[in-house]
Parts: C-alpha cells; structure tokens; sequence
C-alpha cells in the first residue's frame, strides 16, 4: 500500500491543492519499508488525483481540501482522509494502527490560504 501525505517541512500541508510536495511511504505488514518526499511539479487541485494515482497511491492524508478535488480523488479509487494535522510520518504511522485523527467533512469552500490556515 502507498500512502501520500500533503507535506511540507514535515508537517501535513494545510490546502491540498497548492500542496507542493507530499511523504510517500510505501506500507507492508503494517509497516513503513521505505518513504519518498514526491514533488507535485507544480500540479494544482484539479491534476492531483491523476497526478497521485500515477504513482500508485492508495491512501491520501491532507488537512483542507476543496470539494472538487475531494471528488477527483474518491473517483480515482484512493482513500481520502481529510483533517488532518501535525507531523506528516506520525499521521502515516497514526492511519497504520488505526488511530488516526481526521474529519471526513472537512472541505474548503474559499482559496485563500496563509500559512497557519486550517479549513474545518
């Protein structure tokens, strides 16, 4: 399983349609066996689901998202948990064990976003 996390200075990037980078970890046995960051070479909230499923990605991990790009992703076969905050490889490690903390409502309305800007 391959799971993306919206990521940038090793926290969960808070609009995952500006989101320039995101950790890949590649999971087996419940265990993370490798991880990548994975530059989104300037894709923007409509390519990233195609952008994502090109790389294999089963799970995505973001903190807002519109509700666009919500649907591009579900469409494309990926899981989509919104929501979610803090440090990017504990979220990934978090979804593992089953503890992750997220609310599959959460969607952004508006595309204006400051650096400290978490959509609920």
């Amino acid at each position: 399983m391959k799971i993306a996390v919206t990521c940038v200075n090793g926290q969960v990037f808070q609009h995952f349609g500006h989101c320039p980078s995101f950790l890949v970890c590649n999971v087996e046995n419940n265990k993370i066996i490798s991880s990548e960051m994975l530059d989104t070479q300037g894709h923007g909230c409509s390519m990233l689901a195609g952008f994502l499923k090109e790389h294999g990605i089963d799970v995505v991990i973001c903190g807002g998202i519109g509700g666009g790009a919500k649907n591009h992703i579900v469409s494309a076969g990926m899981k989509l948990l919104p929501g979610a905050s803090g440090d990017a490889l504990t979220q990934v490690e978090r979804y593992i064990t089953g503890t992750l903390e997220y609310d599959p409502n959460t969607e952004c309305d508006h595309h204006k976003h400051d650096a400290n800007h978490k959509c609920h």
